[in-house]
């Protein structure tokens, strides 16, 4: 991909170049063609406006779209692992997220017309459509360290022994069992390797093996393409009868490091209530993701409580230049993980659109994530997200692989290995 296409409005544009012809283009976005010849070079970018209307001229547009690959999306929560595939010319044929309100979320920004199943144990995997790639981000919480935590001290059973979430890595067995899948993506969060001394991992690895998947796993960080602390485990598993090489060493990483300068509202950007206004002539947050006087002198207690007793608490005031701490679903509650200084104030929660732009979902520059639910459900619905452009560096890496396998055989010591 050029520089230019890594810009998300021009990735829109060359998206489009896929089904149009420049002068289709430039008809269809109301500019002349030349305005398009110098979105195609880099030379200039679209308004935010005119990417919109060429989103939804595509979404409009009935022209047949032959996709490279078909996929499914397991626990999609807001579709943070399906975007990149699609980028690449893959085809969603089904979709699963029991949240009805995260499934709102996913429809806004994905309104393709196949129907959202709700609760992935009631679906018979055999009814489940044929596809080449299975993703899955299933549940963190049976193997987080904060939901270990909260299941132990409530006297529950976690992990594979929680009855209501557990076992729905097993739903994706199931699935992979019955449909066999060229490949698939699976994540989650880092603990799942060392939850219940590392035999849970052990299990998840046994399952995929037994069902001739060749299983690579690997802890990233998304502090490399956005600017927060977020360390989540992928796995990738290929059919070994297709004798491909994958390692998480070919992915690309960038070599600029971002920070949350990049992501914060800025005084020029277009005024979106409700999160920013314009005052004297300026974009500014609105006053009520500031803290109250009494929640900030709380927080601050509180953190200075846990400090005095060599507790980990502690709510974490961050500037421009800085890196955030990693975005949790109850962000909702306070902030307190992630809050942005103020000159002369107190400091304040991160907006929901810079939220989206903190978890890779969109940028200051290129096209909007729809957000049609209220802060809370989208602090939760982000903060239980996986960083988009993560995903996007492994199914550029995936994707070719799952085309033409032929062209990245294994290596000759995994040959040995599977030969033995």
């Amino acid at each position: 991909m050029s520089p230019a296409e890594e810009n998300p409005a021009l990735r829109t544009v060359h998206h489009a170049l896929r089904f149009w012809t420049q002068a289709e283009l430039a008809e269809r976005a109301g500019v002349q063609p030349r305005t398009v010849r110098r979105w195609v070079a880099g030379e200039s970018v679209p308004k935010w406006g005119v990417i919109k209307g060429i989103e939804d001229e595509l979404a409009r547009d009935e022209r047949p779209r032959q996709p490279d690959f078909t996929f499914i999306d397991l626990f999609a929560g807001v579709g943070g692992l399906r975007r990149p595939f699609e980028e690449l010319n893959g085809r969603c044929v089904f979709t699963s997220e029991w949240d009805a309100h995260a499934a709102r979320t996913y429809t806004a920004n994905f309104p393709d017309g196949h129907e959202i199943w709700g609760d992935i144990t009631q679906k018979d995997p055999s009814e489940v459509p044929n596809h080449d790639l299975l993703l899955a981000g299933f549940p963190c919480q049976p193997f987080s360290l904060a939901g270990v935590s909260k299941k132990n001290s409530l006297g529950r059973a976690h992990g594979f022994l929680d009855k209501t979430q557990g076992t729905l890595f097993f739903n994706i067995v199931e699935i992979l069992k019955a449909k066999r899948p060229k490949a698939f993506l699976l994540e989650n969060v880092k603990n799942l390797q060392s939850h219940d001394g590392g035999r849970t991992f052990t299990v998840i690895m046994g399952a995929l093996s037994e069902l001739g998947y060749r299983v690579e796993p690997k802890v990233i960080s998304a502090a490399s393409w956005v600017p927060q602390r977020r360390e989540r485990v992928f796995l990738v598993g290929f059919r070994r009868s297709m004798k491909v090489h994958f390692d998480f060493d070919s992915i690309k990483v960038p070599k600029k490091k971002p920070k949350l300068g990049d992501i914060l509202h800025s005084a020029d950007e277009e005024p979106e209530a409700p999160f920013t206004k314009v005052v004297r002539g300026r974009t500014v947050v609105h006053e009520r993701y500031t803290l109250s006087d009494h929640l900030w002198q709380y927080l601050q207690a509180y953190a200075a409580k846990h400090r005095d007793k060599g507790n980990g608490f502690g709510c974490s005031v961050f500037g421009p230049e800085d890196v955030a701490r990693t975005l949790s679903a109850r962000y909702h509650k306070d902030g307190s993980e992630i809050l942005i200084g103020q000159q002369g104030k107190n400091p304040r929660r991160l907006t929901p659109r810079e939220c989206a732009r903190l978890m890779g979902f969109e940028t200051r520059e290129g096209s909007r994530m729809k957000i049609p639910v209220s802060d809370t459900q989208a602090y939760r619905q982000l903060g239980n997200s996986v960083a988009v452009p993560v995903v996007r560096a492994i199914a550029k890496e995936l994707v070719p692989r799952l085309l033409r396998p032929e062209l990245f055989p294994l290596k000759q010591q995994e040959m040995e290995l599977a030969a033995g």
